[in-house]
């Protein structure tokens, strides 16, 4: 089927009519012509994979990985990059408006990051290709191995260290056993973090750990896995250091931390900014990148984590701030549900999935003066600021947002990373 995009949607897809029916198609662009292969028919919609461009549309870039469109990771490669940011705001508007009743006709503030490069952390995958293992991320779409020789949106010492794997591999020096490694660069792209995953040991733990020191200049510490019995071996410190906004986190193998090197100073000052005076909650704290800078604004801040292994780096990493921050292991639901005295400043950093209705019902009880979420999805957003500002029915929410900042962390990617700042009524 001939479809014309109207517009890009949430996903990487873009959306077009044919025939009554709604057809989402990826790796294209809003005016362009495309003929379409029906992969999924349902009553309404149609998903296809894009088989031609019949009428290209005059700003389409060319993509600068070989691997872009059979990989996963990327989806706008083929969009110049200012593009990409005026489709990730008209998104997050769309979806505040449609999903969460939420219409935001203020300033998006944009901030950008270098186009490559970016990233800190890397997950790559590993299977046996005939006599020599590969590695490299899944096909898009499907759990096949797509052997990569190299990704451009990684930092240049995680694209090295693929090199290195990639060489190991080749010479057969790493087991058969091998599924996954994770590497995790600090601040200055030197020292790294290495965690991988085998079906079982097929040898001795430490001489695999050995091999892979040897191999990739700058580890610090590795965590090997052995999925067969849940078996985890550790070789060094267990965590690196990573600077940023003016102080310095112990990040840990099994601790989540922001993986855009050029924006981790400017979100976590842009949320400082935000909060002065009073006391401030973090919740979903993590190891507390925002936890330590409203230490320094604020006259005390409670950070919440419910990871243990993210919680003990929390707790190291407030310790220079004495009682001005205390870090609390704890579900968030379950301990907004004692807190009974409002903060003046709650941060929200929660998962893709969002916050739940039980913590969001604690928060409007509380009613702090201001409520600062950092989002990864504006699905779960807009349904989360529906309750928050009294937009969803039956809400009793009484707050209204004064300002929406949205940071690129994932170029050539769909996803939307944005900060919102709510005022209460």
């Amino acid at each position: 089927m001939n479809v014309k995009i109207e517009k890009l949607v949430y996903g990487g897809d873009g959306l077009g009519h044919c025939e009554g029916r709604t057809v989402f198609v990826p790796y294209v662009l809003p005016g362009e012509v495309v003929a379409v292969r029906p992969t999924e028919r349902k009553k309404k919609f149609v998903r296809g994979q894009l088989q031609h461009i019949i009428t290209p549309a005059a700003e389409r870039a060319v993509p600068l990985c070989p691997h872009f469109a059979a990989c996963g990771g990327c989806h706008y490669q083929h969009i110049p990059y200012p593009q990409q940011i005026e489709v990730k705001k008209q998104i997050l508007r769309e979806t505040l408006s449609r999903l969460g009743r939420v219409k935001w006709e203020g300033e998006i503030h944009a901030h950008l990051s270098p186009e490559f490069g970016y990233r800190n952390r890397a997950q790559w995958k590993v299977r046996s290709l005939g006599e020599r293992g590969a590695i490299g991320y899944f096909r898009s779409g499907s759990n096949a191995l797509l052997p990569v020789e190299q990704c451009p949106i990684v930092s240049p010492r995680l694209e090295e260290s693929l090199a290195a794997l990639r060489g190991l591999l080749g010479e057969a020096r790493l087991p058969a056993t091998l599924r996954e490694v994770e590497l995790f660069a600090d601040d200055r792209d030197e020292k790294l973090l290495l965690s991988a995953s085998c079906t079982e040991f097929a040898g001795s733990p430490a001489a695999l750990a050995e091999t892979l020191r040897a191999a990739l200049p700058g580890v610090e510490s590795i965590l090997l896995h052995e999925s067969a019995r849940d078996r985890f071996e550790l070789f060094g410190p267990g965590h690196i250091m990573y600077r940023a906004a003016g102080a310095e986190f112990r990040v840990g193998h099994l601790s989540f931390f922001q993986v855009n090197r050029h924006l981790v100073d400017e979100i976590a000052r842009t949320v400082a900014a935000q909060a002065t005076g009073g006391n401030a909650l973090d919740l979903f704290a993590g190891v507390g990148l925002f936890s330590a800078p409203l230490a320094a604004q604020c006259e005390k801040v409670v950070a919440v984590e419910s990871n243990e292994a993210a919680a003990r780096d929390l707790q190291a990493n407030l310790e220079p701030w004495g009682a001005k921050a205390q870090a609390v292991c704890a579900d968030a639901e379950r301990y907004l549900s004692g807190v009974t005295d409002a903060p003046a400043v709650v941060m929200l950093d929660p998962p893709r999935a969002g916050v739940s209705p039980a913590a969001l019902q604690h928060l409007l009880r509380l009613a702090p003066a201001r409520i600062l979420y950092l989002s990864c999805d504006p699905a779960t957003l807009a349904r989360d600021l529906g309750q928050l500002t009294g937009a969803a029915a039956g809400s009793t929410g009484r707050y209204e947002i004064s300002e929406i900042h949205l940071f690129d962390v994932f170029p050539q990617t769909y996803h939307i990373e944005s900060l919102l700042r709510l005022e209460r009524r």
